[in-house]
């Protein structure tokens, strides 16, 4: 969430700069102010009660002391701690309502962020490679996984549903090669391996962002506070909860494989076919906590990280910087990792690189100390996808098929797959 000394002292450039998401959030900006105010001055209210209250108590042996009659006194003690006990509950109800405010407002996008409306105003950073020219007509990969037997949706809607898949054969041996081709690229590059788990609490998802403002697109374990997780980065962020950090320690990068499960309420008709959009798919997730100051170094080196498998599988893509209203509801800055896809004829998002400044920090508690006599701070929290493997499986299939049907699997998965060409 945002820092409310900083909406207190820039109001009117906090809201200039929240509009550059395309949408007007004084309203919210001004309640926020208004409730700080009320608590504030109820706040010194309760204070000065407090510091009358205690006065008093201090005459009350003397007057003891000297027989005199201290039922009066008694009175007015007790008058003083039910406004006390007023105050102090509506100082409770304000904080609530104060706290579900400044969780409903998105993160300040920065200043190096290209202001836009939408996607169409992302602004390209790179390119590596050249999208192939086929000497044939090619096939999207979903046709080309039924032909091969690799990839089976029928199955998986006839066992669970639309939008889930199961993976045969060398489909799944290609997804498994691809998971462990990352994680061991990856922990290569100094990020330490984490296997975290699929379901978190409530306070987890509220840390990372994903709550309360996208609970429709999250699954719930019903009769519990459980949530499947929509990503790795919502359980390894929340590793450091609560916690103070030493200066020393940062950055600190992790890795982390698991299976990502997301309702994808607000994509209704969009890529159903394929490997593009599922309920549930395989993501290696990078995170990282860094010092303020150099967080945005660190998103131009996680940046590079996550490409460099990409380049090492041969892949033609390219980043894009997203614009102010096509940015994450969390993040300050986000790149984008779009692979060649032939079957849409266009760059497909297959990782998204964003730093969130201090604002998951804040809401999941995570500070440092540059030394033991130091003010603790807040963190700065960073995650990209290093990479979507089922968007991953799709790329390959797509950009290295065969003229036979075929598909020819890239060197550096050789030693996982056993094989140079799935048949």
């Amino acid at each position: 969430m945002l820092d409310i000394k900083i909406i207190r002292e820039n109001p009117e450039e906090v809201i200039q700069r929240l509009s550059t998401r395309n949408k007007d959030y004084s309203t919210e900006i001004n309640q926020i102010l208004s409730f700080d105010k009320e608590r504030r001055n109820l706040i010194s209210a309760t204070e000065s009660v407090k510091a009358h209250k205690n006065e008093i108590s201090k005459k009350i042996p003397e007057m003891k002391k000297q027989n005199m009659d201290v039922s009066a006194v008694f009175e007015e003690m007790k008058k003083l701690s039910d406004e006390m006990k007023e105050d102090e509950d509506k100082l409770a109800e304000i904080d609530k309502k104060l706290e579900m405010l400044l969780l409903s407002v998105p993160n300040l996008p920065s200043k190096t962020t290209p202001i836009g409306k939408d996607d169409s105003e992302n602004v390209e950073i790179r390119r590596y490679g050249e999208p192939r020219k086929f000497e044939f007509e090619p096939k999207p990969h979903w046709e080309l996984g039924q032909k091969l037997g690799i990839l089976d949706p029928e199955t998986a809607a006839k066992v669970t549903g639309a939008r889930f898949h199961f993976y045969k054969g060398l489909g799944a041996k290609l997804e498994r090669s691809i998971v462990s081709f990352y994680l061991d690229t990856h922990t290569a590059n100094g990020y330490t391996e984490i296997f975290p788990p699929y379901m978190v609490n409530r306070n987890s998802m509220q840390g990372t962002g994903q709550l309360p403002k996208f609970e429709e697109d999250a699954f719930k374990v019903e009769g519990t506070d459980y949530f499947l997780i929509p990503t790795a980065e919502v359980p390894v962020t929340n590793m450091h909860k609560n916690e103070i950090l030493s200066a020393d320690q940062l950055p600190i990068k992790y890795c982390a494989y698991s299976a990502c499960f997301r309702a994808e309420a607000g994509s209704a008709g969009r890529d159903t076919r394929g490997l593009i959009r599922q309920h549930q798919f395989n993501k290696v997730e990078l995170v990282k906590f860094a010092h303020p100051d150099t967080s945005y170094d660190e998103l131009e080196s996680l940046t590079l990280d996550a490409q460099k498998v990409l380049q090492l599988l041969g892949l033609p893509h390219r980043v894009v910087a997203l614009s102010t209203g096509d940015i994450g509801f969390s993040s300050a800055k986000t790149y984008d990792i779009e692979v060649w896809m032939p079957s849409y004829g266009r760059y497909v998002e297959i990782s998204s690189c964003s730093n969130f400044e201090d604002y998951q920090a804040r809401r999941a508690n995570i500070r440092f100390k540059e030394d033991a006599k130091s003010k603790a701070r807040y963190v700065h929290t960073l995650n990209g996808s290093g990479v979507a493997v089922g968007r991953t499986v799709a790329a390959i299939m797509e950009n290295f098929q065969r003229d036979d049907g075929g598909i020819d699997v890239p060197e550096v998965l050789r030693k996982y797959m056993g094989t140079d060409v799935i048949r």
